[in-house]
């Protein structure tokens, strides 16, 4: 059969759809705000929020901070600093120092965007040193996987991405599993930065701003949030709405999506207001995919706030003609601004800037910190140490409590309902003699799982009563399945469905630049995960509804024995499914994955973030849910972290040691 997505933006305009309700009740609030102390009531509530969407940070240790190096230039001096952000794991970064200090100067943090040399990119140079030879002190650090700090240095895997974005999705993915956010980790790193900054002699730590571009920009509007040291900031080519980056199907990466941003109502905007009215300066670029439309928006929404506040001079907005980057434009709009805020004279014109080579900025002697601190932890081990802990710490739960755990995590309400669906018009298949009999299922407003049957005779217009049925829940279509012989076979009395739950199959995205691998680590199945997590509500949950939903209508239909098989990522959801229903007798699972465990003590994998869960491993594993359906389960040719088939034997002892019952594993 030939694939086919007739339901190609279904996911996109229902996400569409969500975040504009949710973006509209933020409007209704903001426009509700008359007088002072509305509007501080609003700042602290969006402070609390945001706070609870970054979790809690870990007890400060030790920076051990030391230097490494100093290179004296006309004007201004570069101090190479390496301190550790957490133990044993160590951040690079530049001071730079206005020459002839007399007294104390005003302070800025820089944070880098997405460049692969970190802090040694051009733009990121060249404001450091247009702000030193301005009179500040200024620290920029690397963020994880840029610079100085690569993180795949020591591995060889086949696994492991090309490309910046992809390593930092590898990187925060999978660290979900634990409960941990990788945008959390990126802001600690910042604030440890802040620390170090603020303990130096020459700093004035009541004049601190903190500025970057794009991942640097979202660094600088995060950590000004979170940490109020920060006196002001200008982040740069990133501001905009949620709703223009969904609406433009604009991924962003595994950092910068905070869980449940979209749960608490909250916005770009909110991570200004949440310490209003501290000055603030919106940078943007005509031509950049962070669309300046948003931006404008945004620093609407602010100024009415500081208005309200007394303080409407202090938010101000620059939007230079340039694409994505910190180009020159801007850098001089920020110096302006930073220079007026921290009161200090001078011109906002950038002076003579000349460049380093990434070599002499290094913090390290090779180049990188893994290679020179043998003590060093890569992010991906300190995710596995936390996961290993995790597992001992956790209790075998009740089926009960596991039932209940589940349905909240995947934010899934128990409903006896029968959906309505809808007749789609069959297909006939030449070369197969079939009938392709097709449903759409609305298992919620706005979501249709395509339902197959199959017969040879003549089309079905309508779900034939039955008693005994398989629901099958695919890998990546109904149609691949079919083809590859991996739906299971009719037998005499016994109906054969397939579902095309959302996200696959007919409903398969076709957006974001219309990706042709499935997997890309960048694409259409990572971004409506995103959405899923900004929102609390699980993109694996939806797919659990639809499996439910689903199941509820057959028994309408008369199905009391039903049979529902998963393959591949469809064992995932239909593994969750059959521990929720009450409507299935049998479960038998295809190439299913055996643990989350081995996802997060892995270096790199190939199960998709749209399949995991947040905080699934203070909880419960796979195999709680395989111990719960005992008796009535069946996995047939398990896969491992990386999809590959599972060898028999070590399949035996890695069963062994997640507690397994090896009857219920067999291979083909």
């Amino acid at each position: 059969m030939k694939e086919i997505t007739p339901y190609g933006h279904m996911i996109q305009d229902y996400y569409v759809n969500k975040l504009r309700v949710v973006m509209n009740d933020r409007s209704k609030k903001l426009t509700s705000i008359k007088n002072r102390k509305d509007a501080e009531k609003y700042v602290s509530d969006v402070r609390s929020k945001i706070k609870k969407c970054f979790g809690v940070f870990p007890a400060k240790t030790p920076l051990n901070a030391k230097t490494t190096g100093v290179l004296k230039k006309d004007g201004y001096s570069i101090e190479k600093i390496v301190f550790e952000s957490r133990p044993g794991f160590y951040v690079s970064a530049n001071l730079y120092l206005p020459s002839g200090i007399k007294g104390k100067v005003p302070a800025v943090l820089g944070a880098c965007g997405h460049s692969d040399t970190g802090k040694a990119a051009e733009p990121y140079q060249s404001f450091c040193i247009g702000l030193a030879l301005k009179g500040f002190a200024v620290l920029i650090y690397d963020p994880i996987e840029q610079g100085e700090r690569q993180q795949y240095l020591r591995e060889k895997h086949p696994l492991i991405p090309e490309g910046l974005c992809a390593k930092h999705n590898m990187s925060g993915n999978h660290m979900q599993l634990a409960g941990e956010f990788f945008g959390s980790w990126r802001v600690w790193d910042g604030i440890r930065a802040l620390d170090y900054l603020l303990s130096r002699p020459e700093v004035d730590t009541s004049r601190v701003g903190m500025t970057g571009n794009s991942g640097g920009g979202t660094l600088t509007s995060f950590i000004g949030a979170l940490d109020e040291r920060i006196t002001m900031t200008a982040p740069s080519c990133y501001v905009t709405t949620y709703l223009h980056n969904i609406e433009n199907e604009l991924p962003q990466d595994a950092e910068q999506n905070p869980p449940g941003f979209f749960k608490y109502g909250l916005d770009m905007g909110d991570l200004f207001l949440a310490h209003a009215p501290r000055p603030t300066l919106l940078l943007a670029q005509k031509n950049d995919f962070f669309d300046p439309r948003g931006t404008e928006k945004t620093f609407t929404q602010i100024k009415r706030i500081y208005r309200i506040l007394g303080h409407e001079d202090d938010v101000e907005s620059f939007t230079g003609p340039d694409s994505h980057g910190y180009h020159l434009k801007n850098r001089e709009a920020m110096y302006k601004f930073f220079l007026k805020h921290a009161g200090v004279k001078g011109k906002a014109a950038e002076p003579e800037i000349k460049l380093e080579t990434h070599e002499n900025l290094s913090v390290s002697k090779s180049g990188q910190l893994l290679t020179d601190f043998k003590n060093a932890h890569p992010i991906f081990e300190l995710t596995a140490g936390k996961a290993v802990e995790l597992r001992k710490k956790r209790k075998v739960p009740s089926i009960k409590e596991l039932s209940k755990t589940v349905s909240s995590m995947l934010a899934v309400k128990m409903t006896d309902s029968v959906p309505h669906y809808r007749k789609i018009r069959e297909r006939y298949e030449d070369e197969l003699f079939l009938f392709v009999n097709r449903f759409a299922v609305e298992s919620e407003p706005g979501i249709q799982a395509i339902l197959f049957s199959f017969t040879k005779n003549a089309p079905t217009h309508f779900l034939d009563m039955g008693k005994t049925a398989v629901l099958h829940i695919p890998h990546l279509s109904t149609r691949s399945d079919f083809n590859d012989g991996k739906i299971p076979a009719h037998e005499e009395g016994t109906t054969v469905f397939s579902l095309d739950i959302r996200g696959i199959g007919e409903t398969a995205a076709v957006s974001c630049g219309f990706p042709e691998d499935f997997f890309a680590p960048y694409e259409t199945d990572f971004f409506y995960g995103c959405c899923g997590s900004l929102m609390q509500e699980p993109y694996l949950g939806g797919k659990v509804k639809d499996i439910l939903m689903t199941l509820n209508l057959l028994k309408s239909a008369g199905f009391n024995d039903i049979t529902l098989s998963g393959r591949g990522l469809g064992a995932v959801p239909a593994v969750f499914a059959a521990l929720l229903s009450g409507n299935v007798k049998k479960t038998i699972l295809c190439n299913a994955l055996l643990s989350y465990q081995e996802l997060a003590e892995a270096i790199a994998y190939k199960w998709p973030f749209s399949h995991m869960l947040f905080g699934v491993l203070k909880k419960f594993d796979l195999p709680d849910v395989f111990t719960a359906l005992k008796g009535k389960l069946s996995i047939v040719d398990p896969w491992d972290e990386q999809m590959r088939l599972w060898n028999k034997k070590p399949c035996a002892v890695h069963c062994g040691e997640l507690g397994i019952d090896k009857a219920v594993i067999s291979f083909s």
